[in-house]
């Protein structure tokens, strides 16, 4: 699944998303959190609120969706998904759980919010507190992150086609 997600999910998000949102660190972080919050098996949080592979919940959508950093860029993209110009929470968070690349504008988007450059491959620590500060997980895991970032990087650095700059 990582491979699909890499190879089709992510680039097609970053195709409604501003070209500066794409990068290797930005394709290894949404991996690596994808691995974390739902190992890309589950859409829907099993016992909660959460939906889509990045486990986004309806606070997630708004902070997104109103952020002065982030607000242009994923209203274009919801636009050119075919929403229109739909900015309901709700129906956004709802659409998110089976619209992948959607899904992936909205954890692309929130990381854009977040200060500061994104982390590198030999960034452990400095991932895990972007991570933290950006998903606020509620059990989080620390030490399934390690594993879920090296993989996430070794994934990028050896299948993506031409260079995508941090």
């Amino acid at each position: 699944m990582i491979d699909l997600v890499h190879r089709f999910i992510i680039p097609a998000a970053y195709a409604v998303l501003p070209p500066k949102m794409a990068s290797a660190n930005a394709s290894a972080l949404l991996i690596a959190i994808g691995l974390q919050e739902s190992g890309f098996q589950a859409r829907r949080q099993q016992f909660g609120p959460a939906r889509g592979f990045w486990q986004f919940e309806v606070s997630g959508v708004r902070g997104v969706l109103h952020h002065p950093k982030s607000r242009a860029a994923i209203e274009n993209a919801i636009v050119r998904l075919g929403y229109g110009t739909l900015v309901d929470e709700d129906a956004l968070h709802d659409i998110a759980e089976h619209n992948d690349i959607l899904a992936a504008c909205f954890a692309r988007a929130l990381l854009w919010t977040l200060p500061g450059t994104l982390p590198g491959p030999d960034e452990l620590d400095v991932s895990w507190a972007l991570y933290e500060r950006g998903w606020r997980p509620g059990r989080p895991r620390p030490t399934s992150w390690p594993a879920n970032y090296r993989a996430a990087w070794a994934h990028v650095t050896v299948t993506t086609p031409g260079s995508l700059s941090a």
